[in-house]
């Protein structure tokens, strides 16, 4: 085993969580592939090994966790050696896959007008990094597709995952990847939050704790936007995973993230987010993913890093004292940054507004901070700084900045003053690898850089992105108004919930636990609404 250790160790589950993954699997493998030196370590969540047919392909450090009919696109004839020799408890269907995609670098582009077609059914079709033969786990006794058969609720993830066999195959899997690390930092938990899965993830996140103390556990909990069509679970079962999970994942945790497009997690959320340089349909899961896999890779930054790194658990103790573990996300995708122009420069033109957009958070909720980690990539280091001539008197403060790292911090400083902030700043863009759907507009050059006028070049190829960790103030609002929806939501009109092992009581426990998580938000400014969401 080579590398400086610090490893992490990734869970998916459920089929969401897949989209999301193989997204950002995707941009770490395209990120090898940058010119120059990486800032990124890959050590750290991929893994490599030798067989007695010679080294193995870099593989992720995964455990993959999804229903049948998940894997429509992977070759069942791709499976190794390595592979059929592996125990599989789930009677998963595992295999090595690897596809070179179509390249659309020299396709001409043209602004669009509406949002772009519908992309895969389903993620296996967008990973196009090789998995190891550990990774892949499948649920034979729910369907990933019809309208039964299907894990719909909080406790039949909770149950599947409490029984022994699951359980020890899980346990039997992270061993493996563990124990060939050099030195373990933690877990990284891609979790869907809209349906069984949830009980899955609020199991194996107690697992984890329990297993493996001390060590950072972050969780990511990913809900997708509504479809607009097909078989769905009512909005309330989506109301009622999302919240027992929320309290579960926090409690086990290091810090839990939730990251969705749906303008929020409850009943009646507000319409998908807008990035004014995006064309996206926030119903399709393989845009919504890609959007959200380009956030968590770029928040990800700090504990990745190849020189001078934080560790996973030192960005959860910045963010979540005093118990508020859970943490808004931001994003601004691209970071709009115009040739010819330095960092302040850009910074300067935004004025007082930040130029991120809130995820899983209503605008108003994505206020004040107690504290955030702050991650801009894709700035040239001859553009982070303004160089002002001998005897000028600097346009702004920023201008007089002597490094870019300084002149970011400032800016942050300025705009949320008082505000416990860590900045991190990469000179690397976020690679946008074939496999990323097209939604970037026509002004963006290939680079991600704005231009003045709509153009028709080479397809983008990688983007300046500026995305951010927050312990926001309006969270707290945020987490009453879920409980005040699920103690609205009379639970006995939904027997088939019940029946699948939740106890009202459960219900009631949660509506208590969410409004005591919600109390370590609270500022002056906060008021006893239950009726906030």
């Amino acid at each position: 085993m080579s590398g400086a250790g610090r490893e992490v160790v990734t869970l998916q589950l459920g089929h969401y969580a897949g989209f999301v993954g193989a997204h950002w699997w995707n941009l770490q493998d395209a990120a090898l592939g940058q010119a120059g030196p990486g800032e990124l370590c890959p050590h750290i969540q991929f893994r490599t090994g030798r067989t007695p047919q010679g080294p193995d392909p870099r593989t992720p450090r995964l455990i993959l966790l999804d229903l049948k009919g998940s894997l429509s696109s992977l070759p069942q004839e791709g499976v190794t050696d390595q592979a059929q020799r592996a125990p599989l408890a789930w009677q998963g269907k595992v295999s090595t896959h690897r596809e070179e995609p179509p390249d659309l670098r020299d396709a001409p582009r043209a602004e669009a007008t509406t949002a772009p077609a519908p992309g895969p059914r389903v993620w296996s079709d967008v990973l196009r990094v090789p998995l190891h033969p550990r990774s892949v786990c499948l649920v034979h006794r729910f369907n990933h597709d019809g309208a039964t058969g299907r894990l719909e609720a909080f406790g039949q993830g909770e149950r599947l995952l409490g029984e022994p066999r699951y359980a020890d195959e899980l346990e039997d899997r992270l061993h493996f990847f563990v124990e060939e690390c050099d030195c373990l930092q933690g877990f990284q938990v891609l979790c869907d939050l809209h349906d069984g899965f949830a009980g899955v993830g609020a199991r194996a996140a107690e697992l984890l704790r329990d297993e493996y103390p001390g060590r950072g556990i972050l969780t990511w909990g990913l809900c997708p936007p509504p479809p607009r069509s097909g078989p769905r679970p009512p909005g309330v079962y989506r109301l009622l995973n999302t919240a027992l999970s929320l309290v579960p994942l926090a409690a086990h945790s290091s810090l839990l993230c939730p990251l969705t497009l749906g303008g929020g997690l409850g009943l009646r959320p507000p319409p998908p987010p807008v990035f004014p340089l995006l064309h996206y349909e926030a119903s399709d899961p393989n845009h919504s993913s890609a959007i959200l896999a380009t956030a968590l890779d770029t928040v990800t930054v700090p504990y990745r890093l190849r020189c001078a790194p934080a560790c996973a658990t030192d960005l959860a103790a910045l963010l979540c004292a005093a118990g508020r573990k859970v943490v808004g996300a931001s994003l601004a995708l691209p970071f709009p940054l115009s040739p010819g122009r330095t960092l302040p420069d850009a910074l300067s033109g935004l004025g007082a507004a930040c130029p991120w957009t809130a995820l899983a958070a209503r605008a108003e909720d994505a206020g004040g901070s107690f504290a955030q980690s702050v991650v801009l990539r894709g700035v040239e280091p001859d553009r982070q700084t303004g160089p002002v001539p001998p005897g000028t008197v600097p346009p702004s403060a920023l201008h007089a900045a002597a490094s870019g790292d300084e002149v970011l911090a400032l800016y942050l400083q300025r705009v949320q003053p008082g505000v416990s902030s860590v900045s991190r700043l990469l000179r690397h863009p976020c690679p946008v690898p074939p496999t990323f759907p097209r939604l970037f507009s026509s002004r963006l050059s290939t680079r991600g850089l704005v231009l003045d006028r709509p153009g028709a070049g080479p397809a983008v190829e990688a983007v300046p992105v500026l995305a951010g960790l927050q312990s926001w103030h309006g969270l707290g609002r945020a987490l009453r108004g879920l409980a005040g929806e699920l103690a609205r939501v009379d639970v006995r009109r939904w027997a088939s919930y019940l029946d699948a092992g939740v106890e009202l009581d459960d219900v009631a426990e949660t509506v208590h636990a969410l409004r005591a998580l919600a109390g370590c938000y609270r500022d002056d400014d906060d008021e006893d609404d239950d009726d906030d969401g």
